[in-house]
């Protein structure tokens, strides 16, 4: 039987590819598990249940490496927990992304000279649903090629009948609870896009402006007046005030007076607010509440009129001058003119770097501007988000993050949820003939002849419901009862504030629905009990990457260059709670290289008979065996910490440095001496390097799930590495002894290669030699290990030694000679070592010139002291070991 296991083996490894190519194996392995329901959660199974939903990407997007990331660490949490018994729900779906869908048809439209307008909105809807059937959804493909664990037999949809139906429901609920009302208030206004838009939709970029300085009041200097600066000249149309700091002496006098402006012919007032800075330029503002955020608040306290002076395409508009009609930025030149012309402009414009927000759909500069909207009165919502932290119920990895999480709650703005777009969900208001106004909920009819709101809600709002509208919330479903509150969400920290913040408002606000408190999970109130942030992916560079410099990766391109395993652990391995990873081609061609690694290795291992099977007992074992048996042990109680923990970098250098350091280097080198021994010593060797390859794919697998699963069906002939079990803890205390022994073991078969080199033998140049000192050292059964890899053969006739090194370990000494006559070349050797010790030198002799420099000494920090000194003992230390090699080849 024993035979019969290692010869299905090494069958086992004939039937594998003779080098690993992820392009020909990955997508038809990916789809084998789909169609084998691997990924379809079981809402009635008696398993504990686990769930992860995943942040919805538009649904006009690609795979970028932020997805990648995002996708990588949920697929890796979804695949241990599977493996560890848990019934598992990774729920996919889109975003109907409002502006950025409605903007991409508006632009085919555009090709035929049509408009949105020309074909009225319902039609125009349905182009827009044709669009999303037929292009949108691309990143769905790509996520399989990444290797996402979705179940896609719940793919969910913003603007489904189920998540539209959840929209109308928390609408209603919030609206009757006082927490959605109406107001005139200042937005993001995209002129392009002729909607408002959200914070998160706005980039700041610093431009090159000019800075103008213009004089309000009388032109002559005796009479009262005010010079104020401005980079927005053309906005001086809707000022309604001057503004100083109560305090400046410069102006106590003017307070409560009035100026002349300059084109408009108002008389304006100047005010005194704490708000102004007196060391700025003239000390004095202008201000204009409709069309900047400061100005706006300014407005409020001193009850200053407000008119807008731009319509909703960014035209100066109802000024009542010359400029209305204009484009805002050719305003901004023709009013600086006209101020010039009439000798307002009291200083040459100067160039001024400032930051400019602009749309990130559109990218023009965004126009905060005074709009009627509707809004979410966020006060009770957001501490009750931030409560959520506070008492345990949802937990922060890192908790670094926390303090970033609680200023932003605690400090929250009304969220304008309103857009003015056709594409999205409209607001569920109407208004009847009379100015009445109803929110209609989902079973609800509008009263006959009354209009709807022509407005849509912010996509934000819709995905706010997104960890329980996706289970069927406001129904009562066995998905919400299995799964809900979620376990964890998995997000960069840059969205902290935006997605997160709005799920756990919404969360928390319906958190005593019944449907949602009766699950199996109990009362709950919040919508996930851990939120895991990463941080952003850099280039390697450390620089952030982005279209403008040209540096950012498709992940396309890595997955068809390097194999989705090499993307995967790339992107793991550099995870760290909270900290930003910097990658690049060499990260990937380094877990390429490893993928490479393992594949080769398994399939020596089957080469040479490894298999699965009952171990032998531990007395059976070799030092080698348990000593590897052990590592593996550790490696794993690591590895479960880490995860647990959300720190996949760590989990991954754990499992790097065991299965290349320890498992290829250094016990597959040992078990091929053991394999040699042939009969039990050879089973033995066989089935632990199987059991411990077995355990090693397992627990690589949540990271690199295509290569693991090819090895592990040949190493073990099981169904799947997709529904195996984790690896469990063994329970066997750790032989301390046989690890000492391998380790004294390495450390000898290291000196003695470090010496071969230093001596110029070849890497696969055999020697003679002597090992004195083995028995003394418990190393009598490392013997022909030692000598096999340090490549070194027995003394035989004629032996003479020729060289000789000295090894100290923990329990002996050591003492290897070798007979070296006739391996080295004598003449080339010496040549080498000169130059060396001539390098060696001059490293000492610098060092030491640096280090007696007294005026260096009492200026140069101590580390950089510490460090010259380092520098100079290694080079003494070189050039005593080299001109002692170099008095031995002279025969002194």
């Amino acid at each position: 039987m024993t035979s019969a296991a290692s010869d299905n083996s090494r069958n086992r490894a004939d039937a594998l590819p003779k080098s690993w190519n992820p392009s020909e194996v990955e997508a038809e392995m990916y789809e084998r598990w789909v169609a084998a329901g691997y990924f379809i959660a079981d809402a009635e199974s008696d398993k504990p249940g686990y769930s992860i939903v995943l942040p919805p990407p538009n649904v006009t997007g690609s795979l970028h490496m932020g997805h990648a990331l995002d996708h990588t660490l949920m697929d890796t949490l979804s695949r241990r927990k599977r493996m560890q018994g848990y019934e598992v729900l990774w729920l996919p779906g889109m975003d109907h992304a409002g502006i950025a869908t409605q903007n991409i048809v508006e632009k085919q439209l555009a090709v035929d000279g049509k408009t949105k307008e020309d074909f009225g909105r319902e039609l125009f809807i349905e182009k827009v649903w044709d669009w999303k059937r037929e292009s949108g959804g691309a990143i769905q493909w790509q996520m399989r090629a990444l290797g996402d664990g979705v179940d896609w037999s719940r793919d969910r949809f913003t603007m489904d009948e189920g998540l539209s139906r959840a929209v109308q429901t928390i609408f209603k609920r919030l609206y009757d609870a006082g927490l959605i009302y109406r107001a005139e208030r200042l937005v993001n206004w995209s002129p392009e896009l002729r909607t408002a838009i959200s914070d998160i939709e706005v980039k700041h970029e610093d431009v090159e402006g000019e800075l103008v300085s213009l004089r309000y009041g009388s032109l002559d200097d005796n009479e009262p007046h005010v010079i104020v600066a401005t980079t927005r000249v053309e906005t001086m149309l809707g000022d309604t005030a001057v503004a100083v700091h109560p305090d400046d002496p410069r102006y106590q006098a003017l307070i409560g007076t009035t100026l002349y402006h300059p084109i408009t012919g108002r008389q304006i007032p100047i005010i005194a607010d704490d708000y102004v800075d007196p060391e700025f330029g003239s000390g004095a503002v202008k201000i204009t509440p409709a069309h900047d955020p400061n100005d706006f608040e300014m407005g409020l306290r001193h009850n200053l009129p407000m008119p807008t002076i731009m319509d909703e395409r960014g035209r100066i508009s109802d000024t009542g001058t010359e400029f209305d009609g204009i484009d805002r930025f050719e305003a901004r030149v023709k009013v600086r003119e006209r101020l010039a012309a009439e000798g307002r402009i009291a200083a040459e414009k100067r160039p001024y770097l400032h930051s400019v927000g602009h749309s990130e759909r559109s990218g023009e500069a965004i126009e905060p501007r005074l709009s009627m909207q509707w809004w979410v009165k966020v006060e009770s919502l957001a501490k009750a988000a931030g409560d959520a932290v506070r008492n345990g119920d949802t937990v922060i990895h890192p908790p670094s993050q926390e303090p970033r999480w609680f200023d932003w709650v605690d400090n929250m703005h009304d969220w304008t949820i309103s857009r003015q777009l056709w594409w999205g969900h409209r607001i569920p208001i109407w208004y009847g003939p009379e100015g009445e106004v109803v929110c209609v909920g989902p079973d609800e009819v509008a009263p006959e002849g009354w209009v709807q709101d022509p407005d849509v809600l912010d996509t934000w709002f819709s995905s706010g419901l997104w960890p329980f509208s996706t289970m069927g919330w406001p129904n009562s479903t066995e998905e919400l009862q299995k799964f809900y509150p979620t376990s964890v969400l998995v997000t960069g920290y840059d969205i902290l504030f935006f997605w997160v913040a709005r799920m756990m408002m919404f969360g928390t606000f319906v958190a005593d629905d019944p449907v949602l408190t009766a699950g199996k999970n109990g009362a709950t109130q919040v919508p996930f009990k851990d939120v895991f942030l990463h941080g952003l992916i850099r280039d390697q560079f450390g620089k952030k990457m982005s279209k403008s410099r040209g540096n950012g990766i498709d992940p396309l391109e890595w997955i068809r260059d390097y194999g989705a395993d090499a993307l995967r652990f790339t992107l793991a391995r550099g995870a760290q709670p909270g900290g930003d990873l910097s990658v690049g081609q060499a990260h990937a061609l380094a877990s390429r290289s490893f993928v490479t690694k393992l594949f080769n290795a398994t399939k020596f291992a089957l080469m040479n008979g490894a298999h699965t099977g009952a171990l032998p007992a531990r007395g059976d074992l070799t030092d080698a065996d348990r000593w590897i048996i052990d590592r593996l042990e550790e490696v794993r109680a690591e590895v479960d910490s880490a995860f647990d923990g959300y720190e996949f970098g760590k989990a991954c250098e754990a499992l790097y440095h065991f299965a290349w350091d320890e498992l290829c280097d250094w016990y597959l080198e040992l078990a091929k001496v053991q394999f040699a021994a042939e009969g039990s010593r050879a089973e033995a060797t066989a089935l632990v390097l199987g059991n411990v390859l077995d355990a090693v794919l397992r627990l690589l697998h949540p990271v690199i799930p295509f290569v693991t699963e090819s090895l592990w069906q040949a190493l073990t002939d099981g169904e799947s590495v997709v529904v195996a079990a984790w690896p469990q803890a063994t329970g066997v205390p750790a032989d301390a002894v046989s690890a000492q022994r391998i380790s004294d073991a390495q450390r000898l078969i290291t000196e003695i290669r470090r010496f071969r080199s230093d001596q110029g033998l070849a890497d696969k140049q055999k020697v003679a030699a002597k090992l004195i000192g083995l028995d003394a050292a418990g190393l009598t059964e490392q013997h022909a290990s030692v000598a096999n890899l340090a490549r070194l053969t027995g003394p035989g006739d004629g032996f003479a030694v020729t060289a000789s090194v000295e090894v100290r370990l923990s329990g002996a000494t050591v003492t290897v000679e070798l007979d070296t006559s006739g391996a080295v070349d004598l003449d080339v050797e010496r040549r080498r070592f000169e130059k060396d010790l001539a390098a060696a030198e001059k490293e000492l002799a610098a060092t030491t010139v640096k280090l007696g420099n007294e005026a260096f000494l009492a200026k140069a920090p101590e580390a950089v002291v510490d460090k010259i000194k380092d520098r100079r003992d290694v080079a003494e230390t070189e050039v005593a070991r080299i001109s002692a090699r170099l008095a031995e080849l002279s025969g002194k």
